[in-house]
């Protein structure tokens, strides 16, 4: 994307989906993975990789089992950080606010959405705990499969979640580090945009 345009946009949303659109038809393997930070009551950090969905009128929503690592960081401290790195167009996002849980209708939707052999490993993943072998796993997978021939039950704790955007900052790459930065930071029912140093 042209510079010239980018100065101009006033809703981030917007802009993220311009780049998410041109990060589909560059990026080799999921355009849409982020890194998810979260972070404990007292505050110790932890980022790992999930896939980021569109959820109706949500951009930052992912699902994942609310008992992980990242489930109990989300329940003690509702808040995440997001940062998309799209190495072919050399432009990343930032993005940091309060989290909210999905409703369960939605994360039925979802979870229905995904193959049944997905379907299966989200329900029998004590996600984030000891697992003795990748053979006890196998055969909870398979145990699961064979006791379960028809509709897949979505767990209780197999959840969605979305980051309520507070700030949001568009990074693009430029000559000599000499990078430009955009923050849109909610103002009201409306952005204040600014450019950051690099």
């Amino acid at each position: 994307m042209n510079l010239s345009p980018m100065i101009q946009i006033v809703d981030p949303l917007e802009l993220f989906d311009a780049w998410l659109s041109e990060a589909q038809k560059s990026e080799p393997n999921d355009p849409n993975a982020v890194a998810l930070a979260t972070t404990t009551a007292d505050g110790w950090p932890s980022v790992r990789m999930v896939l980021a969905k569109q959820v109706g009128e949500e951009r930052f929503c992912f699902f994942t089992n609310a008992l992980s690592h990242k489930g109990t960081d989300l329940a003690e401290n509702p808040r995440a950080a997001m940062c998309f790195h799209w190495k072919t167009l050399r432009r990343q996002v930032r993005v940091e606010g309060a989290v909210t849980e999905l409703s369960a209708e939605a994360s039925d939707g979802y979870f229905h959405s995904r193959s049944r052999a997905s379907q299966i490993g989200a329900a029998i993943s004590d996600q984030s705990r000891a697992l003795s072998s990748r053979e006890e796993l196998e055969a909870r997978w398979r145990a699961f499969g064979e006791a379960h021939p028809g509709v897949i039950p979505r767990p209780e704790y197999w959840r969605g979640y979305c980051v309520q955007a507070a700030r949001i900052e568009f990074w693009m790459d430029g000559a000599h580090r000499l990078h430009d930065r955009f923050l849109f930071t909610r103002d009201g029912d409306g952005w204040a945009k600014s450019r950051l140093y690099p």
